[in-house]
């Protein structure tokens, strides 16, 4: 069940402000990119037609998202669902990359965007539908991997409890660094992430990662807070984590379990595609991983083979 937080007095005033203001910077910027690829590389009409109608369909899916506050993950989402829903071909959608690239790159270079997020995005390959997500074994190998025993380090506790969390929750990796010890109510198993432009929601939290936080709390987090920062994950040096350090937790977590490359986006992806299959709405799973869209949390209602195989093995009359 997920709980709703009361909206403060002048959120929702607020939030149509910065909706309206991130949209007219979204549209300035892409008119100073297109400007720049009319008089600096003399690009014929056709093409920049085309780089302005990708553009502007990718800005429109964004909505009220200004581009400043917009994730890797949420470049693959999009081009995701350009080849599940909109059936684009792989050539095509490479083009559509090309192009957010493009803007990205322009708005890092003017200084108008912090970080170049598009540019680790991979080129879409023939047959890619849908994210690859971990079997239930394959995340409890992962978790595993994450010493918590009574000899286990302040670190391996810390890691332990954010591979927990992060499956818990279903969190992106920058949401969950963000929390502060306030935000999680270990009595009630809930947790207060704040998505984009501090939009919040409330998630339960399963008794492992509850587990976790508590011996992380009790055993690991006071050796590390060197410097009062009220940030749940410190690193060695008693500041927030970053998230490249996030990062590293997860890759090395996952090569120590012999699970090849897996990020903190791919414990999300497991996070949504083990709940549907479990038979969650997929309203509550947009819910829980705070898309705006339910669109885009249907990403993840394509039947797996190995659940298509399970149904078929109870449900058919002459298996």
């Amino acid at each position: 069940m997920v709980v709703q937080s009361r909206p403060r007095k002048g959120t929702q005033y607020r939030s149509d402000l910065e909706g309206t203001q991130s949209h007219s910077d979204n549209e300035r910027l892409v008119q100073r990119w297109l400007r720049h690829l009319r008089t600096e590389r003399d690009l014929s009409p056709h093409t920049l037609s085309n780089y302005r109608r990708d553009v502007e369909k990718y800005t429109q899916w964004l909505g009220s998202k200004s581009l400043k506050e917009v994730e890797t993950s949420e470049i693959e989402d999009y081009l995701i669902h350009l080849r599940r829903d909109k059936n684009m071909a792989a050539s095509s959608t490479a083009r559509m990359l090309a192009s957010i690239r493009g803007l990205h790159s322009f708005g890092v270079q003017e200084r108008l965007l912090d970080a170049d997020v598009a540019a680790s995005v991979p080129v879409p390959a023939q047959g890619v539908s849908i994210p690859k997500a971990l079997t239930v074994d394959e995340v409890v190998r992962l978790i595993e991997a994450c010493p918590c025993d009574d000899s286990a380090t302040a670190l391996q506790l810390r890691d332990r409890t954010l591979v927990e969390t992060l499956y818990s929750t279903g969190a992106r990796i920058s949401e969950l660094l963000e929390l502060d010890v306030d935000d999680i109510d270990v009595k009630n198993q809930l947790i207060v992430v704040r998505g984009k432009g501090g939009k919040e929601r409330i998630v339960p939290l399963g008794l492992p990662a509850i587990d976790a936080l508590q011996h992380y709390l009790v055993r690991g987090r006071p050796s590390l807070n060197k410097k009062g920062s009220p940030a749940l994950f410190l690193n060695r040096n008693g500041a927030r984590m970053g998230r490249q350090s996030g990062f590293k937790v997860v890759s090395g977590a996952a090569e120590r379990a012999g699970l090849g490359h897996v990020s903190p986006h791919s414990l999300r992806h497991s996070f949504a595609t083990h709940l549907l299959e479990g038979g969650a709405d997929v309203r509550v799973v947009q819910e829980l991983l705070g898309h705006a869209s339910v669109a885009t949390t249907q990403i993840y209602t394509k039947v797996t083979p190995e659940h298509l195989r399970e149904m078929w093995q109870t449900s058919h009359p002459r298996v």
